[in-house]
């Protein structure tokens, strides 16, 4: 399983937002993720917490693309993005993958992937971040999510992306309640014959499980859930702490039969 690991270059992430808003922190702190463990780097210019407000192109570009090319030359970095002109703007500045919360909704996006030759994640997620909370319901979260990500990866695969390109992620703590959430965690093993990345870490739900109201205070909870994902067969697990979850996955894999 490989690591991505956070960095996000925004004032108002959830977790660490304001720290890395500066290109030369950013990119710091990007080389000692590399240094830490993380076989990528995923860089964010817009917060997509939930309540979160919207940025302009401009400045999302202007956030993100300088980080990207400083931090290129060091290892494979993925931009976090929903809009094509920032991802055509980072693929540009060496970005290697994609990573849309949108699934992909940007209609320019999917076309630009498949003529990049890059790689893709297609997250589920409902509504825009300022409204997804209040569309946090379902019937059956486990079928209705999955079967929104194959209509994505149907759409990926017909704008030209092929399917080794198409990663799919259940959309952990977007428009979902804390059940929803573990829910689909505890449905991973299901749906793991496909490349899925799952990205839980330090969020609202593992500190409602933990009594920890502090997102940096959530990675006890966190690391159980890269342990699961790894136990699941999922083939990115997307956290802030890197060295720690590069530690507990060599102790883990140790421990775990071989296959």
């Amino acid at each position: 399983m490989k690591i991505m690991g956070i960095l996000n270059v925004t004032p108002d992430s959830f977790s660490d937002g304001g720290r890395h808003d500066d290109v030369a922190a950013a990119v710091a702190f990007g080389r000692a993720l590399f240094a830490e463990g993380a076989h990528l780097v995923d860089v964010g210019g817009e917060s997509t917490r939930p309540g979160a407000a919207a940025v302009s192109v401009d400045e999302e570009c202007a956030r993100v693309v300088p980080v990207v090319r400083a931090l290129a030359p060091h290892g494979p970095v993925s931009v976090d993005t929903r809009r094509a002109a920032v991802a055509r703007a980072a693929l540009d500045a060496g970005a290697t993958l994609i990573n849309d919360v949108s699934g992909g909704a940007d209609p320019d996006m999917l076309p630009l992937v498949a003529r990049a030759g890059c790689a893709i994640v297609l997250m589920h997620m409902r509504g825009e971040p300022d409204t997804m909370q209040r569309l946090a319901v379902y019937d059956d979260v486990c079928a209705e999510v999955w079967a929104a990500l194959d209509e994505r990866a149907v759409a990926a695969r017909a704008a030209g992306i092929p399917e080794g390109n198409i990663i799919l992620d259940p959309g952990i703590g977007f428009a979902k309640t804390a059940a929803h959430n573990l829910a689909l965690l505890r449905d991973l093993p299901r749906r793991t014959s496909r490349s899925v990345l799952v990205g839980a870490s330090r969020k609202a739900f593992i500190g409602a499980l933990t009594g920890q109201a502090r997102a940096a205070e959530r990675l006890e909870g966190s690391l159980a859930v890269a342990l699961h994902a790894q136990d699941a067969g999922a083939a990115y697990v997307r956290v802030h702490d890197v060295a720690a979850t590069v530690r507990a996955l060599a102790v883990w894999t140790a421990i775990r039969p071989a296959p």
